[in-house]
């Protein structure tokens, strides 16, 4: 008997600025304008397959994750590969961040799932990666989990997505409707939440008053950032237009994420590192992310910093923003 392994990573993704754009039927066409964060750190998937009849044993490690999110990937997946239906399956999913927390782990998940299977199938690398960008795509807009964490992810680094849709799309995994763009540095991030989970992302995208909100918002700050090159000298403009759209859109003050901010500011000024760092929200979770103000001086403090939120209740953990994919 032939066991099939198979090994998929992808790291998180904050999002901290983004209009939303669902009004066509296709879900490969829908997804967000905006700008985020790609993170290091996220979910690793592997996959055990042994012949006959299909089942699916998902493991999860380090964290609460969702089956049904990656049993739809499966049967997604299989629309394309039907050979997966061909094999029994383990599926073992470690998480290096939590989620419901804004740090798009859904689609995390979904893009090292679906590769995990692929690549224990035998398909290639780029062929596979593809084919997981767009698979996650569709599964995160089935469930309302997401919009554009996984055109985000496909670029990697510190990116911006100019139109919306899928990354990939069609048979032949050619270009997709949606675009994002990249750039990396090496940047130190500091995560921090409550150990509470956050509210749902379908609770905001799929409320309609919530996505006029957002989409103004959003739409208003991507006059500027989706325009022009973009590469390192646009972060301090990144920064202050992700500070306006919380402000803009409603969601600082909604779910408490303004006390949050708040916390972190009195962490960030009681070590007087008010012109080293500031505190963004993660949208949409009840987190928040701590940046360097200025790429020339990357140290502020973070040891330090981290240890204070902690003391004061939050989880932390020290990521950084990934390369490009």
């Amino acid at each position: 008997m032939v066991v099939k392994l198979g090994k998929g990573q992808c790291g998180g993704h904050v999002t901290l600025l983004f209009a939303i754009a669902d009004n066509v039927e296709a879900l490969e066409k829908q997804g967000s304008l905006g700008a985020g964060l790609c993170l290091k750190d996220g979910i690793e998937a592997i996959s055990r397959g042994e012949p006959g009849s299909f089942k699916l044993d998902i493991n999860f490690i380090n964290g609460n994750g969702d089956v049904g999110l990656y049993q739809d990937v499966v049967k997604v997946l299989s629309l394309e590969i039907p050979e997966i239906k061909n094999y029994s399956w383990e599926l073992n999913i470690r998480f290096s961040l939590p989620v419901s927390q804004g740090f798009g782990m859904s689609a995390s998940g979904a893009i090292a799932a679906a590769s995990s299977f692929q690549r224990a199938l035998g398909i290639s690398h780029e062929e596979s990666r593809r084919r997981s960008y767009l698979i996650a795509h569709i599964v995160e807009r089935m469930r309302s989990t997401g919009l554009g964490d996984t055109t985000a992810l496909a670029s990697g680094g510190v990116e911006r997505r100019i139109v919306e849709g899928s990354p990939y799309s069609s048979n032949l995994l050619i270009k997709g409707p949606g675009i994002s763009e990249g750039w990396t540095k090496d940047i130190p991030l500091i995560l921090a939440w409550k150990s509470k989970s956050g509210s749902h992302t379908s609770d905001y995208i799929d409320h309609v008053e919530w996505k006029k909100k957002i989409t103004n918002a959003g739409l208003k700050k991507m006059k500027t950032i989706g325009e022009g090159k973009w590469d390192s000298s646009r972060w301090r403009e990144l920064l202050d237009a992700s500070k306006d759209f919380a402000s803009e859109s409603g969601l600082l003050l909604d779910s408490k994420r303004s006390i949050i901010l708040e916390d972190a500011n009195r962490v960030i000024e009681a070590n007087n590192l008010e012109d080293e760092c500031m505190a963004l929200l993660c949208m949409l979770g009840e987190s928040i992310v701590i940046v360097p103000k200025n790429l020339s001086s990357l140290d502020f403090k973070i040891d330090t910093v981290c240890n204070d939120l902690r003391k004061i209740g939050y989880q932390t953990i020290i990521t950084e923003v990934s390369k490009l994919s």
